[in-house]
């Protein structure tokens, strides 16, 4: 399969390295220089090439908040019969613009960034398959992730966006706020060492992904369930009240599945 690649940023050139042995591979980012370290592939400076190489699949990996725009610029330069494709963590807007597009798609969302995620070793990591998603692009999608014993769920669109927003904005919200806590860095203690090291990962990631999977539709919700729960801890904190705390800690352990 001819596979076009938007976007050579760290998932894009991921995805680039994964298909280009067993595909014909292109990609392209505005930002040439990205382009010099990638090998296996077509390199492509414009979107005029695009043409010539005729992709089957488009997988659209530009940063978060250019990811429609960017489709609108470029689907006059492939084929009708092209399936487009996207992995954006947030599909707010998605739906409604592939619908307008009147293109085959499917879209994706690999729940493993490359900061956290382990790409030489993805056995235990999870990716999303939108329902609504072309068949065919479905089938080939389902055949890669399987191929590197990544666990799939199937979700539609909202539910997607609803999910994203508990698995990743409660995480992400408790990691800010730990992070925005913080004055001296040298501290000992093994726990505050990891959730340093988680903090700083996470702003690591670019900050436009940050700001949309915050700016998720369902995330407010989650938010503020932290925040409940946050002043009942105050609470029982500021009337000393050790039974409470100890009811608290019972509660939240059935909540993680300890005894």
């Amino acid at each position: 399969m001819k596979i076009l690649i938007l976007g050579a940023g760290k998932m894009g050139v991921w995805l680039a390295e994964s298909f280009c042995l067993d595909h014909e591979v292109g990609i392209y980012d505005p930002k040439n220089e990205k382009l010099k370290y990638i090998f296996n592939s077509h390199r492509f400076l414009k979107y005029d090439e695009f043409r010539e190489f005729e992709p089957e699949l488009l997988i659209n990996a530009v940063d978060l908040q250019l990811t429609i725009s960017v489709f609108e610029e470029v689907l006059s330069y492939i084929p009708e019969s092209c399936i487009i494709s996207d992995i954006a963590s947030v599909k707010n807007g998605l739906a409604e613009f592939y619908a307008r597009s009147g293109r085959r798609f499917v879209s994706t969302h690999p729940m493993f960034g490359p900061t956290f995620g382990n790409v030489k070793n993805l056995a235990n990591q999870s990716a999303i398959i939108i329902d609504e998603s072309d068949e065919e692009g479905k089938a080939f999608f389902t055949n890669f992730y399987k191929s590197l014993s990544i666990k799939i769920f199937n979700y539609d669109f909202e539910k997607h966006d609803e999910t994203t927003a508990y698995s990743l904005s409660i995480p992400f919200s408790s990691s800010i706020v730990f992070a925005s806590c913080m004055k001296d860095l040298e501290v000992p203690g093994t726990t505050f060492k990891k959730h340093l090291e988680i903090s700083r990962g996470l702003l690591s990631e670019d900050k436009y992904l940050l700001s949309e999977i915050l700016m998720n539709p369902y995330t407010l919700e989650q938010v503020e369930n932290i925040c409940t729960k946050l002043d009942r801890l105050i609470k029982l904190i500021r009337e000393k009240d050790t039974s409470g705390i100890h009811d608290f800690l019972s509660e939240i352990k059935q909540n993680i599945g300890m005894s």
